[in-house]
């Protein structure tokens, strides 16, 4: 067995960039209500959130 596995693409996580792009859109939004709707974090926002999603995904792939 192979210690090192190779990651997997972008394209193998999810089959519909759309869908990701939106559940990645949503989760940016929870965040920026859960910071109190303070303005000037949107790509700090966008990047936990598209993290958190991927992480996600990859798990679910991964199983």
């Amino acid at each position: 067995m192979n210690p090192n596995p190779p990651k997997k693409s972008l394209a193998t996580v999810t089959s519909d960039p759309q869908e990701l792009e939106n559940e990645i859109r949503l989760r940016a939004q929870q965040l920026y209500e859960e910071g109190g709707r303070e303005d000037g974090h949107e790509l700090d926002d966008w990047l936990r959130a598209e993290a958190e999603i991927m992480q996600k995904k990859a798990r679910t792939t991964a199983a």
